[in-house]
């Protein structure tokens, strides 16, 4: 049978799907059996990878997404499932990670009149007003299958919303009656007729007032967290920035955006309670590829500063409260915009005086914040700090590391001590679910399958991970990864919200804030039993060194999953 099931797994192979995220259900029969038909006649389709937890499953595929930039599909059981996408559907989302999701939905018939017609009590149960409303909020594009006759066109045109920038997640779904449809025929898919949309660009006007402010300028700043998500806009801000001397601070930083050795790097800067110094001196700032340029209550530019912003969601639709005193806005593409500016800047003549200027001031304060990261690195009255492990993990990271970060109130250490040159070596969800180091890990490497993953997660985001699924499935689709765990047995960032708005309250005189982990799990144990993970637990910063060097060694040269449960001082 040529069956709506059958021409949806063509179209997921026409689009260049090669995994099916799959947590399957009662409402799957049809794609049972057109899966088993396709391997049955050697016919192409993705390979399925079971997620026994569907978060699990969904930040694979995201993991997988940021590494290739090729979206991959997830498969989930009616409403149920889609429910327990849970948080990875927000870091989708707000990461702007294109996947298609697919979900059943109860039979429409209950009497036989169709194949696929309810036949279990759950159907009746699982029967919800509005399925694709839980999930609508987070969506790019979200619709119900009702035919199998033009389901490839809707395959593809889920996708072509997925892969447009802004891009992000979309969700189809379709009950049993219409996946079981039998077609006369298969449809013809010209992929050269489903492109994504093109980039935008620059108007020329805003190319000559943005360089006409930056050139006169006296300490000129970029300020960004994403642009590194593509990997060809960091070659074309370090141009850019190079030519007229600008520095460049990350803000939240969800990628590489600029190499930390650069001398024009002056930081990133997260949730720390302090004003920036390169934010406050700044007369003239460029806003590219940012949710969270800064914090207005902690942390902001002088009044005086020219702002300019481009984005391809300058407004961020999606976010109810957003703006920042820009001068001019601008919708574009990063690598677009940056590559125009390059282009006019290559026949303009430069004041290379005033470049030199401000390359030696960002030079002078880039050297004097690596000094101060060399200084935390040490070891320090015996304890493990966050510093130290990240320094410990640094030496062995190389050309072929992708490092995740869910490191939470450790985001900052570990950006600044991994201090990383390459563009799409490390990469955060993008979103404030925690628990996505642990599928992405999975979905990164199979991406990448020749390079090192190392995930770099939080005690709290590696209980989020929902491990035990994770390392069965790094097991049996044999996607080892290495994973430290900052154990400082709690949540530390409830902690620090607390003590920011009532510093001097009962909460911060609180011996128990009900957000501790005493006694913490055993987490690299649970590992090992899942899916047969090298375990080790780390106390003594004597043996760090030597754990971190074996654990490297039993991904990459034994292939397979390791975790370190490294204990910091309690938070």
């Amino acid at each position: 049978m040529y069956t709506a099931s059958t021409a949806f797994l063509e179209a997921l192979t026409e689009a260049g799907v090669t995994y099916i995220f799959a947590n399957f259900g009662s409402d799957h029969p049809a794609l049972f059996e057109a899966i088993a038909e396709a391997r049955a006649k050697g016919r192409e389709i993705p390979a399925v990878i079971t997620c026994p937890n569907e978060m699990v499953g969904m930040s694979a595929a995201h993991g997988f997404a940021q590494v290739s930039g090729i979206p991959q599909a997830v498969v989930v059981h009616v409403e149920c499932g889609t429910q327990a996408l849970a948080g990875a559907v927000h870091n989708a989302a707000k990461g702007r990670v294109p996947m298609l999701v697919f979900a059943g939905s109860s039979p429409f018939t209950q009497g036989g009149e169709m194949r696929g017609s309810r036949n279990e009590f759950i159907q009746w149960i699982q029967d919800v007003p509005d399925q694709r409303g839980i999930v609508r909020g987070y969506m790019k594009y979200d619709n119900e299958l009702r035919t199998g006759k033009n389901i490839k066109q809707m395959v593809h045109r889920a996708l072509q919303f997925a892969n447009s920038a802004p891009k992000g997640p979309v969700y189809l779904m379709g009950a049993r009656e219409v996946m079981e449809e039998e077609l006369s025929e298969a449809v013809a898919i010209d992929m050269a007729e489903w492109p994504a949309v093109e980039p935008v660009a620059l108007t020329q006007a805003a190319v000559e007032r943005l360089l006409g402010a930056f050139e006169a300028a006296d300490r000129p700043l970029v300020v960004t967290s994403y642009l590194g998500r593509n990997p060809l806009a960091v070659g074309e801000l370090v141009r850019f920035c190079e030519a007229l001397g600008v520095g460049v601070l990350e803000s939240v930083p969800n990628a590489m955006n600029f190499p930390h050795d650069h001398p024009l790097y002056r930081g990133n800067q997260w949730n720390e309670p302090r004003q920036n110094a390169a934010l406050a001196e700044a007369d003239c700032i460029l806003v590219i590829d940012s949710d969270v340029p800064w914090i207005p209550t902690v942390s902001r530019p002088d009044d005086d500063a020219a702002i300019f912003h481009i984005d391809v969601d300058p407004l961020k639709e999606n976010m109810p409260l957003w703006y920042i005193p820009a001068r001019q806005v601008m919708r574009g593409d990063g690598a677009t915009a940056l590559a125009q500016l390059n282009a006019a800047l290559s026949a303009r003549a430069i004041d290379a005086e005033a470049v030199a200027r401000r390359r030696r001031h960002h030079a002078g304060e880039s050297d004097k914040r690596r000094r101060g990261l060399e200084a935390l690195e040490r070891a320090s009255a015996g304890l493990i700090t966050p510093e130290y492990v990240t320094a410990c993990v640094r030496r062995h990271v190389d050309d072929d590391t992708i490092v995740l970060n869910e490191g939470i109130t450790n985001y900052p250490v570990i950006f600044n001590h991994l201090a990383m040159t390459r563009p799409g070596s490390i990469f955060t969800s993008g979103g404030g679910s925690l628990g996505w180091n642990g599928g992405a890990a999975i979905g990164a490497k199979l991406a990448a399958p020749d390079k090192t993953i190392v995930a770099m997660t939080g005690d709290g985001s590696y209980m989020f991970s929902v491990p035990s699924s994770v390392h069965w499935m790094a097991g049996k689709y044999e996607t080892p990864f290495l994973q430290v765990v900052f154990n400082n047995r709690g949540w530390k960032a409830p902690r620090f919200s607390a003590l920011a708005v009532h510093p001097d309250g009962y909460a911060s005189r609180a011996n128990d804030l009900d957000i501790a982990f005493d006694p913490p799990p055993d987490y690299s144990s649970i590992a090992a039993a899942s899916g047969g993970a090298f375990a080790r637990r780390v106390e003594k910063i004597e043996e760090l060194e030597s754990a971190v060097a074996e654990a490297f060694e039993v991904v990459r040269s034994c292939k397979r999953a390791a975790v370190l449960d490294v204990w910091l001082p309690h938070f």
